[in-house]
């Protein structure tokens, strides 16, 4: 028999043998040795489909997914709007005197260039105490958590007050469409909760220390802005003030010198509160300034947080990021028109109209305009809230487990938490630790050598079990 599946039988062994308080509560106790080795079974068949988005093929993970839950008496039901691209969802039932929990990953990845990975991108390689291969930190950690909470709540038999639920959704990375949107939108009483747990907290360690742990509370909206600037064709060899790129490149350089202005909410005014207690002076009277409402404070800190700090200067404004240029097709031609694209992630709140608005003002060029573009784009909701219950128990497990401050936390990015959170639904994200240093040496999430620290994971997984089962087991 498989040393991974011992700790089953073990468990419902205790249970049939002896009915007392004592021996009862003791089979309740994971067995994290045996629990850790099923999860890392399941994690590296999982990063071996290629579930690349695009094109989108999430299918050979749900079932897989599937036939795990299943084995072990689970339901399951799927959901699909497009071939290939199902939403699993799995509930463990409880009494309903409370209302669900609901834990969220999502099974596509981002595409890869296997020529730029060391290890092949969807081998699952073990090295070093690392498991290298895509999504292994975005986002098939938070699947195979999901997985694994709902099978132990399941054989230890942990009575519950709220169902649990586990929605492994598809099309996150760029086709919410036939994912959340479409759960939201026409499945939503198959997830509704009262609280989401789901990815992109940071819990972050400098210099191989832990320093904190930050939980998604709310997020900045994705939009897409184009810059197309119209001018007269020409001969290249004759210089004309009418030039397109000419318009467009001042249409840049005043975007990027003007900022748009400093908003705070209560997760970003919490968040750098929390995190001045834990930073050295010189940092934490920055952290301080730029919550202080002192014009001048706040001016050098954000001139500081944009030099040296940027995730820093772009969570407490809306951002704007060219990231595209498009213009001309000969060298000797003046082209009639150039156009950029913008990455802009908007606070939420932000007025997208008077966004616009404000934009062309800074430009003040009729040669250029100034347009949204197709994108997916979450909706701007509340921050979740830091003084309840679901908050609470994450602050309490983030001391146990970590031995670190918990940081209300805005991601530059976005989730898909927000289409929940829309619904009412209070939502945190929190992911395995790592090296804060991760992302610039190459192997953070959407890079070409994306890894997750076999201990951090097995960490994480204690973690996030606490989090639920103390959310939703029976008082």
């Amino acid at each position: 028999m498989k040393p991974i599946h011992a700790w089953i039988l073990v468990g419902c062994a205790t249970l049939l043998f002896t009915s007392s308080g004592a021996h009862a509560q003791a089979a309740r106790q994971p067995d994290w040795r045996a629990i850790e080795a099923e999860t890392m079974e399941h994690y590296l068949a999982l990063l071996r489909l290629d579930t690349s988005d695009p094109p989108g093929r999430e299918q050979p993970a749900v079932d897989y997914l599937k036939s795990v839950l299943e084995r072990d008496g689970i339901p399951v039901e799927t959901f699909t709007l497009e071939p290939n691209r199902p939403n699993l969802v799995a509930r463990l039932k409880g009494s309903g005197r409370k209302r669900p929990v609901l834990i969220m990953g999502h099974t596509d990845v981002v595409n890869v260039d296997p020529a730029k990975w060391t290890y092949p991108p969807f081998s699952a390689t073990r090295a070093g105490g690392y498991v290298y291969g895509r999504g292994t930190r975005d986002d098939k950690d938070n699947v195979v958590a999901g997985l694994m909470i709902l099978l132990t709540l399941k054989r230890l038999g942990i009575p519950l007050d709220r169902d649990v639920i586990f929605l492994a959704e598809a099309g996150e990375e760029g086709s919410t469409r036939v994912g959340i949107q479409f759960m939201v939108n026409q499945h939503f009483p198959t997830i509704d909760a009262e609280y989401c747990l789901a990815e992109a907290g940071p819990v972050a360690r400098v210099g191989g220390v832990l320093k904190y742990a930050g939980v998604l509370t709310t997020e900045k909206i994705p939009r897409a802005i184009e810059l197309t600037a119209r001018g007269t064709a020409g001969h290249g060899s004759v210089p004309l003030q009418s030039n397109a790129i000419t318009h467009l490149a001042r249409a840049l350089r005043a975007l990027t010198d003007w900022q748009p202005p400093i908003r705070l909410n209560e997760t970003t005014k919490t968040y750098f509160q929390r995190l001045a207690s834990i930073s050295s002076p010189a940092d934490a009277a920055r952290y301080l300034d730029i919550i202080s409402g002192d014009s001048t404070r706040v001016r050098l800190a954000d001139e500081y947080f944009r030099a040296r700090e940027p995730v820093h200067g772009s969570m407490i404004r809306t951002s704007i990021s060219p990231t595209m240029l498009t213009a001309g097709y000969r060298v000797n031609v003046i082209p009639a028109e150039a156009k950029a694209t913008l990455d802009v992630r908007m606070v939420p709140g932000e007025d997208t109209a008077a966004f616009l608005t404000r934009l062309r003002d800074v430009i003040a060029d009729s040669a250029v305009t100034v347009a949204y573009a197709t994108r997916d784009v979450r909706p701007s909701t509340p921050p979740s809230a830091i003084d309840n219950e679901a908050f609470r128990v994450i602050e309490d497990a983030v001391t146990r487990n970590y031995g670190v401050t918990t940081l209300p936390y805005l991601v530059p990015g976005a989730s898909d938490m927000a289409y929940l959170r829309a619904r009412g639904m209070q939502c945190y994200g929190i992911d395995p630790a790592a090296d804060v240093e991760e992302a610039q040496r190459g192997f953070g999430p959407h890079s070409d050598q994306e890894r997750v620290l076999e201990s951090d994971l097995h960490k994480f997984l204690r973690f996030h079990y606490e989090v639920v089962e103390r959310l939703a087991r029976r008082n």
